[in-house]
């Protein structure tokens, strides 16, 4: 493991960096202290019920393609059902129009058809489904779909631009006046801005300045506010208590980016990046990632059952007893729990053990201790933690509590990284930051992992992380 020198330990405070100036509401206790509505029902989603309705109706004109003795109900419900399991993801701000979604309605149809030609052929091979047909039906249904949809999406957005949805701003005051200015030249993006959130007024003109608790919660009562743009990437860090009792009350809360045209999100808000930020307390996670640990570290327990029992026993000649190293961790929502890894140092007393950063004086350690650390072998028994459900495959690296105290106080957002099960590997690890690293950036891709979280990007992350194991770091 090669320790950056550029890097501040983290026991040490970071240094100061120059920065633009952020103008923010000053700290206010905890997420329950808001005075704002807690009973009000978040704002209900677009329902899918018309776009459904449109794929179904457009498959069933595509049926109209087949002939009569084609058109059997299971050759008719396989063409539905495959139209709806195949509907592209709705819900994206704006309203999509209907050349953006033009790709995914063709693909889609043509896999349905190209699904029903092909069991056609393969359940009545003296009748396929000639060619004609299939495109004439592909055709049809596609024309049907994206007229259908069209019309969905039209109305959707008249809507919209009647009743749009009423938004506060969270930032410097400059930023967020310019991100209103912006929304409110162009009313087809459904947000409709009314006010600003900061620490002081800088005496711009333009939308009111909300400096108090009072006033942030009259605005959000009378203006029926239901949404809530961070117009700065540290605002989420600085004003979390703050996003979060407006997400309580009822708000969307999206994270707004003016000053990065790169920014990686998939939707835009009147040009402007953005993406939604999930503010609840803990994170849920699907049984799916529950069952990928299970399978995953079951199975890797068994196959590497005599590599540990080697370890162990090299371990326990070279290093005297005490193989098995265990140490109060903190994982999920703050709770504590044993993680358990093999010994490669001794310290002194438990004081020293809590307290001291692990990499410190690597150099001290026995030559197969080292060659543990290097190979991260010495993880390895936290396989039986993801068994048990203390930890999981992937999430953000478990640490003990004197620097979970000491990092939640000294980096913005550290603490927020709880809100799901701690892991083995993580978005930070597969992108270097494993040993004596920024603890900074560690909670941004910490945190960055927990809102984009998919099972996909899960095993992506495993797959990186077990190509990086041939050019071992160090943990």
């Amino acid at each position: 493991m090669t320790a950056e020198s550029t890097v501040p330990s983290p026991g040490v405070p970071p240094r100061e960096h120059p920065s633009s100036p952020v103008s923010v509401m000053p700290p206010r206790g905890t997420a329950t202290g808001f005075p704002f509505p807690p009973a009000r029902p978040p704002a209900r989603p677009a329902s899918p019920v018309p776009l459904l309705v449109a794929d179904g109706v457009a498959a069933l004109l595509g049926v109209l393609a087949l002939s009569e003795a084609e058109r059997h109900p299971p050759a008719v419900a396989l063409l539905v059902v495959a139209s709806l399991l195949l509907r592209p993801r709705d819900g994206r701000p704006p309203v999509p129009a209907l050349l953006e979604e033009l790709p995914s309605v063709w693909g889609r149809v043509a896999v349905a058809w190209l699904a029903l030609a092909a069991l056609a052929a393969a359940y009545r091979p003296e009748h396929p489904l000639s060619l004609r047909t299939v495109l004439t039906g592909l055709a049809l249904q596609a024309a049907a779909c994206c007229a259908l949809r069209g019309v969905v999406h039209m109305r959707r957005r008249a809507a919209l631009l009647r009743h749009p949805h009423t938004a506060l701003l969270v930032g410097p005051v400059a930023t967020a006046q310019r991100v209103a200015a912006a929304l409110l030249r162009h009313p087809r993006c459904g947000v409709r801005p009314v006010g600003i959130v900061a620490g002081q007024p800088d005496g711009t003109e333009g939308l009111p300045v909300l400096t108090t608790d009072e006033e942030v919660r009259r605005a959000v009562i009378q203006n029926g506010v239901r949404a809530v743009l961070a117009v700065h990437p540290s605002v989420r860090a600085e004003q979390e208590p703050l996003l979060r009792s407006l997400a309580a009350s009822g708000c969307a809360v999206w994270e707004v980016d003016p000053h990065c045209p790169s920014y990686a999100a998939r939707e835009r808000l009147a040009g402007f990046p953005c993406r939604r930020l999930d503010m609840s307390p803990a994170r849920r996670e699907g049984v799916g990632r529950r069952m990928l640990d299970i399978l995953v570290s079951g199975t890797l327990l068994l196959l590497a059952g005599p590599l540990l029992l080697a370890c162990a026993v090299a371990l326990r000649i070279s290093d005297g007893p005490g193989v098995v190293f265990r140490q109060e961790r903190i994982g999920k929502n703050g709770r504590p729990f044993t993680l358990l890894k093999f010994r490669t140092h001794r310290p002194v007393d438990e004081h020293e053990s809590a307290t001291r950063w692990s990499v410190a004086n690597e150099n001290e350690m026995r030559r197969f201790c080292r060659m543990l650390r290097r190979t991260s072998l010495d993880e390895l028994l936290q396989l039986w933690n993801v068994l048990r459900g203390d930890m999981s495959l992937v999430g953000p690296r478990p640490e003990r509590p004197y620097f979970v105290a000491q990092f939640s106080q000294t980096y913005p957002g550290y603490a927020t990284r709880h809100r799901m099960r701690v892991g083995l590997t993580g978005l930070a690890q597969v992108h270097g930051l494993r040993g004596d690293t920024s603890i900074e950036d560690r909670s941004r891709f910490d945190n960055a992992y927990i809102d984009d979280w998919s099972l996909w990007q899960d095993v992506c992350i495993l797959l990186r992380t077990a190509a990086a194991l041939v050019r071992p770091t160090g943990s």
